[in-house]
């Protein structure tokens, strides 16, 4: 099943939740919409869903209209952050719900009901625990339950909002690979909501990127990760560190740091501002004739084999802190110990890579 959207734009009293979005889901496909609380991306999974009319636009089933179409004949599972099991229910009853409540002309037999839902529970590996009652399993049972739900009436579509929202860590990252193991043994196209960026990247095949009701960003995660298409999705997608300066035929100059910005090459001394994830840093003992930003060490975290540097910028004299806020590095911990640094010690640092973008022109 595909899904064409089609200029879709919602609003709630002057609270603009969608403006003219577009976007096509490839049948089979699992796609993350990710972006901050507000951006929009809920709102359109329920228009997706038909819980919520859209103001303007139209949502395509395999090139079907279904803008008008109940929710009940979409065809569409559910899976919400919050479980939404019945609590009088056993696991077995939970998951046979749907076909129970199906038309008389469309509900299965009794015995195709029981072998459908213990297939389902095998499935999602949780056959054991067909006699227990929701308050008797685990936030991650409940929400390998909750899915089994959902796909007991072989919707064409699933629809997941914050699946694993209310999961602690490591039970977080447990269900985002049975989640992605269970796709690719399933196919159903897929759509979930989320505003974490490690699970977007980690579980789809395609992201789209969310901002103020607008679509940034549509791309493989290898895609949105490289190539980010606007300083809202470089910032977005994990930690990065924010430089000022100013781009001249191809270079971005910056306080006590020199970068090559070829893409900027018509610029001239444009303001400009240079992004650099904390793996692109490079850190050195300071020497007064070295090249890059003097900064000192506030903070050292030394987990595993990587440090996380916490650093505070100087002026160039390497003796007042400057204005700017804190800039993060991340070098292998093998490195941090030959450098020999302890908390206090002034070092440079010089960005390896980095994405440039021009501040744009007043208006």
């Amino acid at each position: 099943m595909s899904i064409a959207i089609r200029q879709v734009s919602k609003q709630f009293g002057d609270f603009h939740a969608l403006r003219n979005v577009s976007l096509d889901i490839e049948s089979g496909e699992l796609v993350a919409l990710l972006g901050p609380s507000g951006c929009g991306k809920t709102t359109l999974l329920r228009i997706i869903a038909g819980l919520e009319s859209a103001d303007a636009g139209s949502i395509l089933f395999s090139g079907e209209d279904t803008t008008d179409k109940h929710v009940r004949e979409r065809n569409v599972g559910f899976v919400f952050q919050h479980y939404a099991l019945f609590r009088h229910m056993t696991v077995f009853e939970n998951v046979a719900f749907g076909l129970r409540v199906k038309p008389r002309g469309e509900r299965p037999s009794e015995a195709q009901i029981r072998s459908r839902v213990h297939d389902l529970l095998k499935l999602v590996q949780l056959d054991w625990l067909a006699d227990r009652y929701p308050s008797q399993l685990s936030g991650g049972q409940r929400q390998r339950i909750a899915l089994a739900r959902a796909l007991a009436v072989e919707p064409q579509v699933l629809l997941l909002d914050e699946p694993f929202g209310a999961l602690d860590a490591k039970v977080r990252k447990e269900l985002r690979r049975w989640l992605r193991r269970l796709h690719d043994e399933l196919h159903v196209t897929s759509i979930f909501v989320t505003h974490d960026q490690e699970e977007a990247l980690e579980v789809s095949d395609r992201v789209v990127l969310m901002n103020q009701g607008q679509v940034e960003q549509i791309g493989s995660p290898q895609q949105v990760w490289d190539h980010p298409a606007s300083p809202f999705v470089y910032g977005f997608l994990g930690d990065v560190n924010l430089f000022h300066g100013r781009a001249h035929e191809g270079e971005l100059h910056l306080e006590g740091m020199k970068l090559q910005a070829p893409e900027h090459a018509d610029a001239r001394d444009a303001q400009a501002y240079a992004y650099v994830r904390p793996h692109d840093l490079e850190v050195q003992r300071y020497t007064s004739e070295g090249s890059g930003r003097v900064v000192q060490l506030q903070r050292a975290i030394v987990v595993g084999p990587i440090a996380r540097l916490e650093l505070l910028p100087l002026e160039d004299t390497g003796t007042h802190p400057a204005s700017e806020a804190l800039i993060e590095a991340q070098i292998p911990a093998e490195r941090f110990r030959e450098l020999g640094l302890q908390e206090g010690d002034t070092v440079r640092v010089q960005p390896r890579k980095a994405r440039v973008f021009l501040q744009p022109a007043a208006a």
